[in-house]
């Protein structure tokens, strides 16, 4: 299944958020075709996300700040949706599983009528 470009972004922004990369090791990263990366990387380095640095001969790419906060909002939202599936699963769950109060008083009621036979 081909992936979105936000799904694109976010992984090079996951790729970069730890450490300097040069395209190669961004497109190894990032499973992706060096001519892709780098039109991506001009989108993010256009909207501040991503900056080009020169260490001698090698050209990397670094996070901003804002693209370090871009990457944590995106990640934060990935939990909270997983948060959120979770949760309904949950409830669903308890919804089919009878509440505890009301199998301890069918047991009770039970052992009352068992008694009085």
């Amino acid at each position: 299944m081909a992936r979105s470009k936000l799904e694109l972004y976010e992984e090079i922004l996951y790729a970069l958020v730890n450490k300097h990369m040069t395209v190669d090791a961004i497109a190894y990263a990032c499973n992706m075709e060096c001519v892709a990366l780098r039109q991506r990387l001009e989108f993010l380095m256009q909207n501040g996300l991503v900056e080009e640095k020169n260490f001698g001969k090698r050209t990397c790419y670094i996070l901003t700040r804002r693209g370090l906060a871009i990457f944590k909002t995106l990640a934060l939202t990935k939990r909270l949706e997983k948060l959120q599936t979770t949760m309904k699963h949950i409830d669903e769950a308890l919804q089919a599983i009878p509440s505890l109060s009301e199998y301890s008083a069918e047991k009770a009621k039970r052992q009352k009528q068992n008694k009085n036979y």
